[in-house]
């Protein structure tokens, strides 16, 4: 029962996140925090910098609740191969998202780099929905029905 909720978790605060990063780029504040992986002032940021710190500490977390269920997917009793693969596909798109968002600050908001991370952040969104959907549907002991 706690892998349902750690699943639905990661949807949760990844579409928060997906909504500080949206208004972060439609601000002009993406690169508020011109380094990465922290700010100028640290670990612990001051006024200018407090946004964007927010996203990234989400954003660390985001990852870390994304793994975890991917990890779970695969532990869970009545793990189903779907379960599996939208688990793991979620857990590569988180790290290679963390990737991007640093190579977006490096790169400073580079227009193709951008629109290849908010590409991305669509399909973890979508896969990390379908981990959640299906972490739903198990019962204890048994797998996921399907018609196919």
């Amino acid at each position: 029962m706690f892998f349902k909720y750690l699943a639905l978790a990661s949807l949760v605060i990844l579409y928060i996140l997906m909504f500080i990063g949206g208004y972060l780029e439609s601000s002009g504040q993406g690169l508020a925090c011109p380094q990465w992986p922290l700010c100028p002032s640290g670990f612990v940021p001051s006024g200018p910098y407090v946004t964007e710190w927010v996203h990234r500490f989400i954003a660390a977390t985001t990852g870390v609740m994304i793994i975890a269920t991917a990890v779970g997917a695969w532990r869970v009793a009545g793990s189903h191969k779907r379960l599996r693969i939208t688990g793991t596909l979620a857990g590569i798109f988180a790290v290679s998202q963390i990737g991007l968002g640093a190579i977006v600050i490096n790169t400073q908001l580079k227009a193709i780099i951008v629109a290849i991370h908010n590409g991305i952040g669509i399909l973890l969104f979508a896969m990390t929905l379908l981990t959640a959907i299906y972490a739903f549907k198990l019962q204890h002991g048994q797998t996921i029905k399907t018609n196919a």
